[in-house]
C-alpha cells in the first residue's frame, strides 16, 4: 500500500470520539478490561478469581496509558517527518498530516478512557512515566531509532487486537470497541511507519545505520525500566486494593507476574511479529541484527537488563 491507499483507507475509518466510540455508555465495574491471554493471567494462578479480575483492569488501565504515552512521541515525530515532504510529494504530506490528527485523537479518546477507568476503580492507581520526559528521550535519538521503534509498536498493536481483543466475549465492550476503533486508524499507521522507515533507512551510510542499532537498543532499555516501574506501582496498588492482605512473598509474585505480561505486551510480542523481522532482517546485516538479539535475550528468562540495554 501507497500514500495515496493510505488517504483513501483513513478517509474510510474516519471515527469520532463520543458520537461512534462511547456512545453515552460507561464502563462495566465488574467487567474485565484485558483479555486473558494478553494478560498472561496464567502467571497469576495463585490469586483468587475476582482478584485475577482485578489484575486484568489494573493491566487494561495500563496498557491505555501507554499507548497514550506513546502516541505523545509517535505525533511528534510524523509532524516532523511531514515537513520533509512539505513542498515535494503533497500526498505523502497528507498522509503524514492525517496521520498526525488521529494521533492526536487518539491522546483524546486514551485521556477520556483514564477518566471513565478512574471512576469506576479503587483510588490509588497511579501512571508512573511523565508522556512529555519520555517523549523528550525517544525524540532525542535518531529519527531511523524512532522510526523502527514507532513501526514495532504499531505492528504489536495490530496483533494484539486481532489474536486476543476482537476475539475476547469476555472483557469490558466499552474498552473493547476502544480498541476496534484505534485499530481501524493504527492500520494505515502501520503503513506510513514502514514507508517512512524504509525511506530513511535507504539514505544512511552503513556507519550511520551502526549508531541508529545503538540508539534503538538504548531506547528498549528505556521501555523495559518504564515497564519495571510500572509494576512495582500497579503490584503495589493491588496489594493496598485487593481487599485482604496478601501473604508473604505474594506481592513480589505480584509484581514479577506484571513484569513478565507487560514484558511481553510492549517489547516481546512486537519483536515476534513475522513482518517487523522481517524488516529488521532486510535491513541489517548479521552484526548489527545479533545485537538487537543479543541486547533483548535477557527479557525472556526474567532478568533485568535496562542497564545492559542502555550500554549496548
Amino acid at each position: 500500500m501507497n500514500y495515496a491507499r493510505c488517504i483513501e483507507a483513513s478517509k474510510r475509518a474516519r471515527w469520532e470520539i463520543d458520537r461512534d466510540v462511547i456512545r453515552g455508555r460507561r464502563l462495566d465495574p465488574a467487567a474485565k478490561f484485558l483479555p486473558d491471554g494478553l494478560a498472561l493471567i496464567g502467571g497469576f494462578d495463585f490469586l483468587r478469581q475476582d482478584e485475577q479480575r482485578f489484575v486484568s483492569r489494573i493491566q487494561g488501565r495500563t496498557y491505555a496509558n501507554m499507548f497514550g504515552m506513546v502516541e505523545r512521541f509517535v505525533g511528534a515525530k510524523m509532524l516532523e517527518i511531514s515537513r520533509e515532504h512539505s513542498l515535494g510529494d503533497q500526498t505523502a504530506l497528507e498522509a503524514l498530516v492525517r496521520f498526525t490528527d488521529e494521533e492526536l485523537k487518539h491522546q483524546e479518546l486514551f485521556r477520556k478512557l483514564e477518566e471513565m477507568m478512574g471512576a469506576c476503580m479503587p483510588a490509588g492507581y497511579r501512571f508512573a512515566p511523565q508522556p512529555n520526559v519520555v517523549a523528550g528521550l525517544v525524540l532525542g535519538r535518531s529519527t531511523w531509532a524512532v522510526l523502527a521503534l514507532t513501526c514495532l509498536i504499531e505492528l504489536f498493536t495490530l496483533a494484539h487486537y486481532r489474536q486476543s481483543i476482537e476475539p475476547s466475549s469476555a472483557i469490558d465492550p466499552l474498552w473493547k470497541d476502544v480498541f476496534l476503533f484505534h485499530w481501524k486508524e493504527e492500520s494505515q499507521h502501520a503503513i506510513l511507519d514502514e514507508l517512512e522507515w524504509r525511506r530513511e533507512d535507504a539514505r544512511l551510510a552503513n556507519s550511520a545505520r551502526d549508531r541508529a542499532v545503538g540508539d534503538l537498543i538504548v531506547l528498549l532499555g528505556a521501555i523495559d525500566g518504564i515497564l519495571q516501574a510500572q509494576s512495582r506501582e500497579d503490584a503495589a496498588y493491588f496489594a493496598k486494593a485487593c481487599g485482604r492482605k496478601l501473604e508473604a512473598g505474594a506481592q513480589a509474585r505480584v509484581e514479577a507476574g506484571f513484569l513478565h505480561a507487560y514484558r511481553w505486551q510492549y517489547i516481546l510480542s512486537g519483536v515476534q511479529v513475522p513482518h517487523f523481522s522481517a524488516i529488521v532482517s532486510g535491513m541489517l546485516d548479521r552484526e548489527q541484527h545479533g545485537r538487537i538479539s543479543s541486547a533483548i535475550a535477557p527479557l525472556y528468562s526474567g532478568r533485568s537488563p535496562a542497564r545492559e540495554l542502555a550500554a549496548a
